[in-house]
């Protein structure tokens, strides 16, 4: 029958990250899953946002690229923290979240047939746009010693119908950060074969122990086929304001554009002029945020000592692995459902963000955006498995 329904998707349920918040919730454990940060954001921000809410003239649709405003200051910001020059009008694109932004970008550039390289453990958007727009994702593994990119097996996966590579650094789940190395790799390999370049990069600002991050936008050879994603819910702790922006060439941006105009239309006026106000007045607020998050990781370190679980201190992010296999040998789904409904903490299993999973794989995602306090009876729970 016509009016039967053929699923797009038809291997894709629910995502792992609404699963195990909800059995946290469920469960009344304490939520270590889903990446959101426990505490508040920025005072100033959220005055910024009761005066645009309550302005008559921010309440109905803004530019469909974003407002003027915070694309300009959007411009600024890079511009003082990259030293690079990039076109409000032209290149800057506001988006309902970054994830719309990668959405809007893979099927803008990618076509039936077109193949599209995922470096495994990925995120889990990524391969349903691909899918989406008539692409076939070629999954390729990132070292499993340290997730850093095996660059001869990238290469060796490229064949003539490669359109784009995705790339995400500081790296969720695992917070690999990439180095000067792995830039100048990406930079050659996709020259060669001419490549398009979706970077994913929302938590630039989140890079630890004294290391800057890399961005596509510092390479002129990449800047000039990448769309760069980046996302104010990271860096400012509002998640659920799903407000982000794509940097691009002019004619990629066009592109995403065409596409963005379909898919969201527009951001929400009130939270963009808040951001706007925020970062004009407090332009080095993101300079802070490194050693922050570094101290809030660190906390949660030391205070897993005292336990069984193995870990090198993530480079970036704000989720820290962990590798329970002194204690279990079970599968990481099962064990973060173990763990959640018998020992009262939600984590992430590695599993899902592969799509095949490595038989050894022993390891889960703790988000560590969260108060001290959370903290504490984190460790304090986990140091009882």
């Amino acid at each position: 029958m016509k009016s039967t329904m053929r699923s797009r998707l038809p291997h894709v349920g629910t995502t792992i990250f609404t699963t195990m918040s909800a059995l946290a919730n469920d469960c009344g454990a304490l939520n270590l899953s889903q990446g959101f940060p426990d505490f508040p954001p920025p005072e100033p921000l959220l005055e910024a946002l009761a005066r645009a809410s309550r302005d008559a003239q921010r309440q109905q649709y803004p530019p469909m690229v974003g407002l003027a405003e915070l694309r300009e200051a959007i411009a600024q910001q890079i511009f003082a923290y990259r030293n690079v020059t990039v076109d409000p009008v032209a290149e800057v694109t506001v988006v309902p979240g970054a994830t719309e932004g990668i959405f809007c970008a893979i099927t803008a550039a990618v076509s039936k047939g077109d193949e599209v390289i995922l470096l495994d453990p990925c995120y889990d958007s990524y391969e349903p746009a691909v899918l989406l727009s008539g692409g076939h994702p070629v999954h390729v593994p990132l070292n499993p010693l340290d997730f850093s990119p095996q660059w001869d097996v990238i290469e060796a996966a490229i064949t003539a119908r490669t359109r784009m590579i995705v790339i995400n650094s500081p790296h969720n789940p695992t917070g690999y950060s990439w180095s000067e190395e792995d830039m100048q790799a990406l930079s050659r390999i996709v020259e060669r074969h001419d490549l398009l370049v979706c970077s994913d990069e929302v938590y630039e600002f989140l890079v630890f122990d004294g290391q800057q991050h890399k961005s596509v936008l510092n390479y002129p050879s990449l800047r000039a086929r990448s769309f760069a994603h980046f996302s104010f819910g990271k860096t400012f702790s509002v998640t659920g304001w799903k407000t982000g922006y794509c940097v691009a060439p002019a004619a990629l941006t066009n592109e995403l554009r065409k596409i963005h105009q379909y898919v969201c239309f527009v951001g929400v006026t009130p939270i963009q002029a808040a951001l706007a106000e925020f970062m004009k007045a407090y332009p080095k607020y993101p300079s802070e945020l490194a050693g922050q998050y570094q101290a809030r990781r660190d906390k949660l370190l030391d205070g897993l000592h005292a336990s069984r679980l193995r870990f090198t201190p993530t480079m970036g992010g704000y989720f820290q692995l962990v590798d329970y296999s002194a204690i279990s040998q079970a599968p990481a789904s099962q064990v973060a459902e173990q763990w959640t409904r018998e020992h009262g903490i939600a984590t992430i299993p590695l599993e899902p963000f592969y799509a095949s999973p490595p038989a050894d794989q022993y390891q889960v995602r703790l988000c560590f955006a969260k108060s001290d306090e959370t903290l504490e009876q984190a460790a304090e729970l986990l140091c009882k498995i």
